[in-house]
């Protein structure tokens, strides 16, 4: 893993998901590995950013429409009718990055599980020619796992944080680490960590 040409991508890591006034945190939708996940990331991204690579921040953007309701697909709003005008908007509060992962080198905006969709994310990678992208995030099962296998459609050789993400279910947690084994490497942010730092 040659730093220079590394990134870190974190899914989803924003104050609208983790912080208790953002919209999961006001509907009581919280788990305690989910809000375990910046301080355990953030040795890695100290390390690799010392050592020359870049750190990216994917968040999940609910597009407000002209009354200032969001633009907000079907099976979402089924699956969280807590979300409301004001949730996941660019600018606010609940969509910025959590704090103890600021600042980010670059910012995604993304409306769907994977942070390729639609984005500048690779074009970003091309530009800055980034050849490994570590992914971490929220939640295993869906946002990371969409954007691990769209890095693999790419050919961009990706690792998986297995302790820098998390899913609301241990059980789905642990059954997407196994189902994920054979599109990308999966190290513990320890792991990547230690050899980022090692000699190339």
């Amino acid at each position: 893993m040659n730093p220079q040409r590394t990134a870190l991508l974190t899914i989803d890591l924003q104050n609208d998901f983790l912080h208790p006034k953002g919209a999961y945190g006001r509907a009581g939708q919280t788990a305690e590995a989910i809000t375990a996940l910046p301080a355990r990331i953030a040795p890695l991204r100290d390390a690799l950013v010392a050592a020359g690579g870049i750190y990216i921040s994917a968040q999940f953007t609910l597009v407000p429409g002209r009354d200032g309701a969001p633009l907000i697909s079907a099976h979402l709003q089924k699956l969280r009718p807590f979300l409301t005008k004001g949730d996941f908007t660019p600018g606010s509060f609940g969509h910025d990055l959590v704090e103890t992962l600021k600042p980010a080198d670059f910012t995604i905006e993304k409306v769907a599980y994977s942070a390729f969709y639609q984005t500048r994310l690779e074009y970003i990678l091309r530009a800055m020619q980034i050849e490994t992208l570590i992914v971490g995030g929220i939640v295993t099962n869906g946002g990371v796992a969409s954007t691990l296998r769209d890095a693999h459609l790419r050919d961009i050789h990706t690792v998986m944080l297995s302790d820098g993400c998390a899913a609301f279910n241990s059980d789905v947690h642990d059954a997407t680490l196994v189902s994920l084994g054979t599109v990308t490497r999966i190290l513990t942010c320890a792991q990547a960590t230690a050899e980022i730092g090692a000699p190339q």
